[in-house]
């Protein structure tokens, strides 16, 4: 299994050389962008610069990237919509798509592997619809994607509309061979657990958002801080057919030191190497 961490317990933080430092001294060997402007400013090409010359120096590699969420530096707080490419509103998906394929053009520049893809918002409800749209999306980012050696993964999400189940009716309607699924475990924690998640899309796994919860909200905690069960959750990852990168997404608002996120991420990738494989 890949030790990939986030940049989003950065979240906070402009993204810069010395975190990034701090994520290979942690032991990862990859990291996942979170593209958020105030963050890791996607549109900034000196910024993009920046982080590929550290790329190229050292074997860390640039592993994912998670799509826009919002379009301004603010997470939405300046009055600017959410990033939904299912949205009824056809001029409300063409901008997303516009936002995410600006994110996408960063892989001219600093190679990566996956794009990692939400579709819709947690009130967007499942239907034919949902199901037209999420296909329309994928047709048109796949297509940008591809030639720039980007890959998407959709992530399961505690809306109705990317439910593990759902999901998988989307990439097989829409005869998706090339796109994946980012399986987060903290979602499916919620949900119907993350075994159930797991066995659904089995055969599509190709990362993994790894972080805890108590069962009752999304708080993006450190392995084991939680109820998840780590040791099954784990086996059951690296048992997939593609092997899944685990991929360490914590929540920003913890508020960690720097010094901590190194040492409570080389404790995380510890317990990733000794989870054994389930029969």
């Amino acid at each position: 299994m890949l030790k990939v961490i986030s940049s989003h317990v950065f979240l906070n933080h402009r993204l810069h050389p010395g975190l990034l430092d701090v994520f290979a001294r942690a032991g990862a060997q990859g990291v996942e962008l979170f593209a958020a402007r105030q963050h890791f400013d996607y549109a900034s090409r000196p910024h993009v610069r920046e982080l590929a010359e550290w790329f190229r120096a050292n074997s860390t590699e640039a592993f994912s990237m998670h799509a826009p969420l919002w379009s301004d530096t603010e997470m939405g707080r300046s009055g600017a919509p959410a990033v939904n490419v299912i949205h009824p509103e056809k001029s409300r998906r063409i901008d997303a798509m516009d936002e995410i394929k600006r994110a996408l053009e960063v892989a001219e520049t600093l190679p990566f592997r996956f794009l990692i893809l939400h579709l819709g918002e947690r009130e967007d409800t499942w239907g034919p619809r949902a199901l037209e749209h999420s296909i329309t999306a994928l047709e048109h980012l796949r297509a940008f994607a591809n030639p720039l050696g980007v890959k998407l993964l959709v992530e399961n999400l505690q809306g109705e509309v990317a439910r593990p189940s759902h999901l998988v009716e989307i990439l097989t309607t829409g005869h998706f061979q090339d796109i994946g699924v980012c399986l987060d475990v903290g979602h499916a924690h919620l949900g119907d657990g993350v075994a159930s998640a797991l066995s659904e899309v089995n055969g599509y796994v190709r990362s993994s958002h790894l972080h805890d919860n108590k069962g009752d909200k999304d708080t993006h905690l450190w392995p084991g801080d939680g109820t998840i069960h780590w040791d099954e959750t784990l086996g059951g990852l690296k048992a997939a057919p593609q092997a899944p990168a685990g991929v360490l997404e914590i929540h920003y608002s913890l508020g960690e030191p720097v010094e901590t996120v190194g040492e409570k991420a080389k404790k995380a990738f510890e317990k990733m190497d000794a989870a054994k494989k389930l029969s």
